[in-house]
């Protein structure tokens, strides 16, 4: 489980974030992950909006048993509180929130990219490929080197080292 944690870290670093992260997201998701797990939740990825007064630490959680509710994010909230406050990563004051990324939000676990083969997603590329920093389509698969998607008929493989985020689009 450890391992599967580590590369899905590793996925939500580079699938999650529209812009840079900030150097403390590594560290604040290493410290999330196992108190989330102890809760049984799993985190999906963290933010830290410093340009927000005061700087706002979303971290986005979700219960892969059943619906993300409220519960769960005030349980998350005040036990992962405790542990930022032990660590003190964060020098000033922030604003800590918890939250669930819903359906309509960024794909990044292997586990969304199987449950949502078929539905129309959305590709955004760190750089142009073939001349386009955005793809649109319905989800074929994932694997190790691209994403897949069809494209009225043609199927399309986006190499992962260039993309930036994979959306799940509404309707289509």
């Amino acid at each position: 489980m450890a391992q599967t944690v580590g590369q899905f870290k590793v996925l939500s670093l580079i699938f999650c974030y529209r812009s840079m992260a900030h150097p403390l997201v590594p560290k604040i998701i290493d410290l999330a992950t196992p108190v989330a797990e102890a809760l049984g939740l799993e985190v999906v990825g963290a933010v830290f909006y410093t340009n927000h007064s005061p700087p706002v630490l979303r971290v986005d959680i979700r219960n892969p048993n059943q619906d993300t509710g409220l519960d769960d994010c005030e349980q998350m909230s005040r036990a992962l509180e405790e542990q930022l406050d032990t660590v003190d990563f964060i020098p000033d004051a922030y604003v800590l929130e918890i939250s669930s990324p819903g359906i309509s939000q960024i794909l990044t676990s292997d586990r969304d990219f199987i449950s949502f083969k078929g539905f129309p997603i959305l590709i955004r590329t760190s750089e142009a490929y073939k001349g386009y920093k955005e793809w649109s389509g319905k989800l074929i698969r994932r694997d190790e080197t691209a994403v897949y998607l069809n494209q009225k008929g043609r199927q399309m493989a986006i190499p992962r080292p260039v993309i930036a985020e994979v959306l799940l689009q509404e309707g289509e």
